[in-house]
């Protein structure tokens, strides 16, 4: 009966480890890191400098650094020289639960003076220095076996036909620019120059199907004789790797917490996405609530982790501020009208005070819809 008790006792002491075990794993914060191209597919090839081993090279660099840290797990979408399908990519990442993906790459341009590096968030924008760089990304499809099939509907020429497709609404678009402007703040560290001046959007088949913030880093240009010299160094791997750990560490502090009792305080990004013609892709969620039937626009000038008092000297001068809460982030809107026209004279006010990146949001009996739907 005694040796008995101590099985139980002993036992019991075994689930309870392994539910403490499974606890703590679960608690932590979760990476997808995936390293661009590989195999058969070399990415971008200048003066002896391949894409798909730098890339490679960084990634496990960054995954190296975050992996120093007890609350951080990583997985990879490869670790060797080996083909990944795009869409196996991000399943990678769903599969592992992740908190984030990120995608690392090169650039590359026939003009080799072109430098400097791009972080792009998912997003159906019609920027045509944008498309192109997600039509020579996406084109790597062709490589994969039964493509036409796996991607119907989908030519990887025309970017614009993943619109056609059954594309998620971007849910995480603001947690996407946050790291992607943690990461292009720490470009700017290293005197780096950060193409476009903020972050972008296009329409990556990699970034499309993960279920996360997700986000495409373009670390600089190969095609360029100091950048890729540089890209191909240890040092300047080194430096990259530092650059973008930082950045994600940064985003899991101010996100998840830093491991203290209390949260690292949020702080608004520095950067924001930058202005085209085309709105982001909108949130499943209402940002506002309200109880009128009319379709109403309004101007988005900030997502911050930070509250502000609504008075007209926060706002540089502006007045009618609103203000809503969703995804732990506070957004703050600018004005509101059913007139369309009007929207648009708003949208050139709030720009004319130096909010260079605001954008018209659209809602519909309380809840957001698109701009070409509240358009029609």
């Amino acid at each position: 009966m005694h040796i008995l008790n101590k099985i139980k006792v002993s036992f019991t002491f075994f689930l309870i480890t392994i539910s403490f075990a499974a606890y703590s794993q679960s608690s932590n914060f979760k990476v997808t890191l995936d390293a661009g191209h590989g195999a058969h597919d070399f990415g971008a090839v200048y003066n002896g400098h391949v894409e798909k081993n730098i890339a490679l090279a960084v990634v496990l660099k960054v995954g190296k650094l975050l992996e120093a840290n007890p609350k951080v797990d990583v997985t990879y979408t490869r670790k060797t020289d080996v083909f990944i399908d795009l869409v196996e990519r991000a399943n990678i990442a769903n599969r592992a639960d992740a908190n984030i993906f990120v995608s690392i790459h090169c650039n590359a341009n026939r003009n080799t003076a072109a430098d400097g590096t791009e972080t792009y968030v998912m997003g159906m924008n019609k920027v045509a220095s944008n498309l192109e760089a997600a039509k020579k990304e996406n084109s790597v499809i062709t490589l994969e076996k039964d493509y036409k099939r796996k991607y119907e509907g989908f030519d990887p020429n025309s970017p614009e036909t993943m619109i056609g497709l059954t594309l998620m609404q971007e849910e995480y678009l603001d947690n996407s620019i946050s790291l992607a402007s943690k990461i292009e703040n720490a470009f700017d560290g290293l005197g780096k120059r950060i193409r476009g001046g903020g972050v972008k959007q296009a329409p990556f088949m990699v970034l499309h199907k993960a279920y996360m913030p997700r986000v495409l880093v373009e670390m600089g240009f190969i095609s360029n004789y100091t950048e890729g010299n540089l890209l191909d160094s240890e040092d300047g791997q080194n430096e990259i790797a530092k650059s973008i750990a930082s950045a994600i560490i940064s985003y899991k502090n101010e996100y998840y917490g830093n491991g203290s009792t209390e949260t690292a305080e949020t702080r608004p990004s520095q950067r924001s996405i930058e202005n085209n013609s085309s709105a982001p892709v909108e949130s499943k969620k209402p940002l506002v609530k309200q109880d009128s039937s009319n379709v109403l626009f309004k101007v988005q000038i900030a997502a911050s982790g930070r509250k502000m008092g609504l008075s007209p000297s926060n706002f540089k001068g502006l007045r009618n501020i609103s203000m809503d809460f969703d995804d732990n982030m506070y957004k703050y809107m600018y004005g509101e009208t059913s007139d369309y026209a009007e929207s648009m004279r708003l949208l050139d006010e709030a720009k004319a005070k130096g909010y260079v990146s605001a954008f018209l949001i659209a809602f519909k009996n309380g809840k957001k819809i698109s701009i070409q739907e509240a358009i029609k």
